[in-house]
């Protein structure tokens, strides 16, 4: 089948400025990106719902608002995809589970929903995930597994899977996830696009559905750099300031934990970047093996204790994975939360003291490559173990001190995608921005085109 009057869906700005400018209508861009995803999603599984009559209804008031002379925002009817854990006002919000398939439909947007429609943007489908957003593989009892657009054979990610192999197969501009110890960094990594992961508490949760409340952040998915800034802006609710120059930026390299275990391929692309910036100084992070620790049994307790009075009651209707997961979390001592909680309180000032000579940090987003679904395995300190609970080796520990990352996507590996964590202090994310356009000004990051995103 061909997709009818389909357009380069990875530039979200593009979009907007051909809209803006009547060059294009909103309901042609919106009826292509809605063919599209009919027609080129079937081998991933990214879209679990098209709301599709609503979605070409908006966009057709969009129109009318520029015919009228009106100004619709920066991101007039560009198509964007949220997560199922967003609320759409009028949507049945499932937060990728069965048990909640019969919830009354949503009546309000989710704050950062309400944010992008406000710029113009219009909501089209809800995207798949890990059950309750637990996990690192979108691999979903009820929804099916979301397959990597590089090569369905591989895991695309989780938990915000669907959301970053939308982007990666170039059926949507931006997306929306939520990342607790990694579901943007990790799916961005595997699926090659950019994605961010802001400070803590800067772009409201207000109509997301909740999994860990002490490490839960909300953020958006690109098919460009650019695209993210702006997407970024608006969820925050305010511009960054200006860039700083790249050059006047003090970058070092992590190491230790975040130096081990990497690809080969991995590391001579990190090794690249570090070469590009001059060389770098290395520097590490002490305990970050029990900051990981951490952040396991920290989202294990608060997710288990969120989730009992439901799971007394509908136990079975759980994915078997999550359901298994939540239950020993809820059995954890509290002593032993407190305790993560406190080693989390003095893990955050360890990272936090660095930033006091470095401007942003640089470590791997994954170990490499994206794992083989049949083979979900990766190599860590020299042992196979399983990639779905492995996956965020390098994510989960920074998670404990909410600090913002960008994951870059990296250019020129060879092979399928791999990617790189930019880190800063908290509210510093005009510098990730200023450190990612220069990599990719120098041709060393940028979205991964999948090969399927070419076909039409």
């Amino acid at each position: 089948m061909t997709v009818p009057d389909m357009i380069d869906s990875s530039d979200a700005l593009a979009i907007a400025a051909e809209i803006r400018q009547g060059r294009r209508s909103a309901v042609a861009v919106m009826t292509a990106t809605i063919a599209a995803i009919e027609v080129r999603d079937r081998p991933f599984n990214s879209v679990t719902r098209i709301f599709g009559p609503r979605a070409v209804a908006e966009a057709e008031r969009i129109d009318r608002r520029i015919a009228a002379g009106d100004d619709p925002g920066p991101l007039a009817g560009v198509p964007f995809g949220v997560k199922d854990l967003f609320d759409v006002a009028g949507e049945v919000t499932t937060a990728g589970s069965v048990v909640l398939r019969e919830s009354p439909p949503a009546t309000h947007d989710a704050a950062i929903v309400a944010r992008l429609r406000a710029a113009g943007a219009i909501p089209v489908a809800s995207l798949n995930m890990d059950e309750f957003a637990y996990g690192f593989a979108t691999d979903n009892a009820h929804y099916g597994i979301t397959r990597n657009p590089h090569d369905p054979a591989r895991l695309a990610g989780g938990s915000s899977g669907g959301s970053a192999a939308a982007v990666a197969a170039g059926l949507l501009p931006l997306t929306l996830g939520s990342d607790t110890n990694g579901s943007i960094r990790v799916p961005a990594s595997l699926c090659g696009v950019w994605g961010l992961k802001p400070t803590f508490g800067s772009v409201p949760r207000e109509g997301a559905y909740p999994f860990v409340a002490s490490l839960d952040v909300v953020g958006p998915f690109a098919g460009t750099l650019d695209g993210l800034r702006v997407a970024y802006e608006i969820l925050a609710g305010e511009p960054m300031p200006a860039l700083p120059a790249a050059a006047d930026l003090r970058v070092a390299r992590l190491g230790g934990w975040f130096g081990a275990n990497m690809s080969e391929p991995l590391a001579r692309a990190i090794d690249a970047v570090a070469a590009h910036l001059g060389g770098l100084e290395t520097v590490e992070l002490p305990e970050v093996a029990r900051a990981r620790a951490a952040s396991f049994l920290i989202s294990a307790a608060e997710g288990g204790t969120l989730h009992l009075p439901r799971l007394r009651r509908q136990a079975l209707r759980y994915d078997p994975a999550t359901r298994d997961r939540l239950i020993a979390g809820a059995l954890l001592p509290s002593g032993t939360l407190v305790q993560a909680h406190r080693f989390r309180a003095w893990f955050r000032e360890q990272v936090h003291a660095l930033f006091r000579s470095v401007d942003v940090l640089i470590a791997p987003a994954t170990v490499g490559e994206a794992p083989l679904i049949d083979q979900p395995t990766i190599v860590v300190d020299g042992q196979v173990v399983s990639a779905r609970a492995n996956l965020g080796l390098y994510t989960q520990p920074l998670s404990l001190a909410g600090v913002p990352v960008l994951s870059a996507p990296l250019l020129g590996t060879g092979g399928l995608p791999l990617g790189l964590q930019l880190i800063a202090a908290p509210g510093r994310e005009a510098a990730l921005f200023a450190l990612a356009g220069a990599l990719a000004g120098a041709g060393l990051a940028g979205r991964v085109p999948a090969p399927v995103a070419k076909e039409r």
